[in-house]
């Protein structure tokens, strides 16, 4: 099987210069593909001095984002013939052995999109990201309740993408790229729903592990501890997840919990975490969404 790793970069050098070394250390990658969005950080330049084969990249003529640049580099692996594609932000770091072990369960159980427990870098008992565990409404920090809720050392329909994520070449094939248009935030839960709507084999490998920093309010409790949202501190993190989420939910879930996110967004910046100001910010945001205009967080780049 052809392994192709696809790091998508912006800005942020210093943590590319520890990923990369990292990588190259991974027995049975056959390349390691960066795309970089337009940096402007000298990353293109430390990229074309590296003197090493297995080591590619490209930048992007403008910053696409996240989800723009996923869309360009799971393309560009297939394209090259990649059999499983290993996709990862600059700002992660995978266990050593993070691979193998992703590579076993593709290989043992069939899993078609599959991932690493993602951890906190900070404190690695805890998950960077929360996540819900199948059959209920439970959603959890720990890692410890991640390995107590396993079988067979996985929790089935569980990913964190794309934080080391594994992807294979006939599921791409099904179900597509990801949405470059969603620019940050909600590309991945996109991507996630649509293949598990194709029936795709997905699970979290939760021997696997993978440091992420901890960053964002993600998972924030409210309404009385009964549910979290995922606040952050950035307007065009918001923006885009106001719109992408908005678009999401209808797509895959209905409009129903279109009104319930509504609904929350609205009583997260009036009563939980008081910021008036997101909720005309968040309705721009879902409407220019169900218009399909994908230009409205341009004004919030710097």
């Amino acid at each position: 099987m052809r392994v192709q790793a696809v790091i998508v970069t912006f800005n942020r050098l210093a943590m590319l210069q520890r990923l990369v070394p990292r990588l190259r250390e991974v027995a049975g990658l056959e390349r390691i593909l960066v795309v970089d969005n337009a940096s402007t950080d000298g990353t293109g330049e430390w990229l074309a001095s590296l003197d090493d084969p297995l080591v590619v990249h490209e930048t992007l003529a403008t910053n696409t984002g996240g989800a723009g640049g996923f869309h360009h580099g799971l393309g560009w692996a297939v394209r090259e013939g990649a059999d499983l594609v290993w996709l990862m932000d600059d700002d992660g770091l995978p266990a050593p052995d993070c691979l193998d072990l992703l590579l076993d369960r593709v290989e043992r159980d069939g899993l078609e999109f599959c991932g690493p427990a993602v951890l906190a870098e900070q404190d690695p008992a805890r998950l960077c990201f929360p996540i819900r565990l199948p059959g209920g409404t439970r959603v959890v920090h720990e890692m410890a309740a991640v390995e107590a809720a396993a079988v067979d050392g996985l929790i089935d329909d569980v990913v964190i993408p794309f934080n080391g994520v594994i992807v294979t070449r006939d599921l791409v094939e099904r179900i597509g790229l990801p949405r470059e248009e969603f620019f940050i935030w909600g590309d991945d839960v996109e991507y996630l729903w649509r293949a598990q709507a194709a029936g795709a084999r997905i699970a979290t490998v939760v021997d696997a592990h993978f440091l992420h920093p901890a960053t964002d309010d993600l998972g924030t409790p409210m309404m009385f501890g009964r549910t979290t949202y995922n606040h952050t501190p950035s307007d065009l993190k918001h923006y885009c997840m106001a719109r992408n989420n908005t678009l999401n939910l209808r797509a895959y879930r209905g409009w129903v919990h279109v009104l319930l996110f509504w609904l929350k967004t609205v009583w997260f910046y009036l009563f939980t975490r008081p910021q008036p100001a997101r909720i005309p910010l968040s309705a721009r945001a879902a409407v220019a969404g169900l218009r399909g205009d994908f230009t409205g967080h341009r004004k919030y780049l710097r």
